[in-house]
């Protein structure tokens, strides 16, 4: 009988609690986007839906021959990216942004090279000789800002300042096999310390190749976002009428990875800084550097000083601006120096 009733209340506990259990909401499943539904059909469904539009559609006059090519024209270059572009008077090159170097908070050295070229390089050899007579144990490079191009021998020559001598950077592979270029790293490393290499989404060409090969062969760890998946070489060809269409003849390939084209590269931690807020930080480190919008002013405190002189430095410190406005922070470069810090202390 004790064995029955204690059956029959556990029974009741049972179909109690799951009564009063929530059954959890199933989570939808995300509907494919168009570039995965047209991806999904075989060749066959391919041809009968074009049969369907051609015969069907409400519009005939937006499906003849030259609709459909310029379709045909809009979608391949939508779907090859970074490796084609129609442009009317040549590829847009954005503007470079002065070279910054810096020492923050005593123990990194910060280095934003503003461009691929050879006054970058030289000024980030000059920084690089500062911050090894100081023991500055750590750097962060700042690949953020630098025009998409495809300045592959600078990249390299940038990687040869971090790499170990004798290896292989990358290959500009070409159609052509005999065509191909491989970069190797022909001098000693001057850095050898903790590396930390800053990208975002514009982040191209270039300096994302060199982004992929101080990951691959200086233990550089990337913050930020994906790259780009821009690096490249194009060349242009004419089109009429003034215009050009500018496509990829070759690509970067790093040995062991293969090409980063068009998949970019991606960041070991991942954040991301709104671009109008990265432009006006930019334009303020020009006078300014950088430190100020990386780390927090510790406001002054009531103190016995203070008490004495009858004053409030809490109040007198305070802002004329609206207290409700955040500062500038520049969240990409912070989480990189939060990052050298816990590597640091991991090493001690």
């Amino acid at each position: 009988m004790k064995l029955f009733l204690l059956v029959l209340f556990a029974c009741i506990a049972v179909t109690a609690w799951a009564e009063e259990t929530p059954t959890p909401t199933p989570t939808p499943t995300p509907l494919p986007t168009l570039r995965e539904a047209v991806d999904a059909l075989d060749e066959s469904q391919i041809q009968k839906a074009i049969d369907a539009l051609s015969a069907n559609y409400l519009s005939p006059e937006s499906l003849d021959e030259a609709s459909r090519q310029r379709a045909l024209l809009e979608g391949l270059l939508l779907r090859l990216g970074a490796g084609a572009d129609l442009n009317q008077q040549g590829h847009a090159t954005s503007q470079a942004i002065p070279f910054l170097a810096e020492i923050l908070d005593g123990r990194i050295g910060y280095v934003r090279p503003g461009a691929m070229d050879a006054a970058a390089l030289e000024q980030t050899d000059s920084a690089l000789g500062n911050f090894a007579e100081k023991s500055i144990p750590a750097v962060i490079l700042d690949l953020r800002g630098i025009p998409g191009g495809a300045e592959f021998d600078i990249a390299a020559d940038f990687a040869r300042r971090f790499c170990p001598k004798g290896i292989i950077l990358f290959t500009i592979e070409k159609p052509n096999a005999k065509q191909e270029r491989i970069l190797t790293a022909d001098r000693d490393a001057v850095f050898h310390g903790i590396l930390v290499v800053l990208a975002d989404a514009n982040t191209s060409g270039a300096a994302e190749a060199l982004a992929a090969t101080l990951r691959a062969n200086a233990n550089g760890m990337i913050v930020g976002t994906k790259t780009a998946g821009g690096a490249v070489e194009s060349s242009e060809f004419p089109i009429g009428g003034g215009k050009t269409i500018r496509l990829a003849v070759s690509r970067l390939s790093l040995p062991g990875s293969g090409s980063i084209f068009p998949i970019g590269v991606k960041p070991d931690i991942e954040i991301s800084l709104p671009t109008e807020t990265q432009k006006k930080i930019f334009e303020l480190t020009k006078e300014k550097g950088v430190s100020q919008f990386v780390f927090d002013t510790e406001r002054p405190r009531m103190n016995e000083a203070a008490l004495v002189a009858n004053t409030n430095p809490e109040i007198s410190a305070a802002p004329e601006a609206d207290e409700a406005t955040e500062p500038l922070r520049d969240t990409v470069l912070q989480r990189a120096v939060d990052l050298v810090t816990a590597i640091s202390f991991y090493k001690k």
